[in-house]
């Protein structure tokens, strides 16, 4: 993780947290998630911030727990969900869990925080974890031309599709688009494959 970026999450964690509680609930993720996540399976939410989406995942009939980078983050989503689990770890690394374990495996706008040479790890980590035939389900905020920082001080990485899908060749592509997050309003690139089978 970006240290800048993991050092503003930590110290801002709360105005953050409220920040995205506020905002429109994820909608089209959540319509994304019924429509191609294994339904009762086992998933992990990389990038987790405060939880909401674990308690969203939790409440509709996928098991869910969340990891995060930023203690701080962490702290924020186990006061606000004490009955689900937030365990910390890091992308690329992801110490701790193992190859294999999820049906589902998402990560929403994370990767863009990564510096550029640790996304291809990161991406290979993420599919690791998730079973075989499981279902991995990644997203990252579209900056054009150069890197930028935002007054946090947050890494938002400039990189091109490619460099994702190169890492996801022996998958199976499922969704492949460019839209405006109906919860933010940014515009982000995703991706949904299962793991194993030819890529389209």
């Amino acid at each position: 993780m970006d240290r800048p970026t993991l050092a503003a999450y930590d110290k801002d964690a709360a105005a953050f947290a409220k920040d995205w509680h506020e905002q429109p609930a994820p909608v089209d993720l959540h319509e994304i998630a019924e429509r191609f996540f294994i339904k009762n399976g086992m998933t992990a939410d990389i990038g987790c911030g405060s939880g909401r989406e674990v308690a969203w995942l939790n409440a509709n009939g996928f098991p869910a727990k969340g990891f995060d980078a930023s203690e701080g983050l962490l702290t924020e989503a186990r006061t606000r969900y004490q009955q689900f689990e937030f365990v910390h770890a890091e992308l690329p690394d992801l110490d701790g869990i193992a190859a294999n374990t999820y049906d589902n495996v998402l990560c929403e706008t994370v990767i863009m925080h990564l510096d550029r040479a640790q996304i291809a790890p990161s991406i290979r980590r993420m599919l690791e974890i998730a079973k075989p035939d499981g279902i991995f389900y990644l997203s990252w905020r579209v900056t054009a031309g150069d890197d930028q920082r935002d007054k946090h001080e947050r890494l938002y990485a400039a990189f091109e599709a490619p460099l994702v899908l190169a890492e996801l060749a022996a998958t199976t592509v499922l969704l492949d688009e460019e839209v405006v997050s109906a919860s933010s309003g940014k515009t982000i690139h995703r991706v949904v494959v299962r793991k194993g089978g030819l890529s389209r």
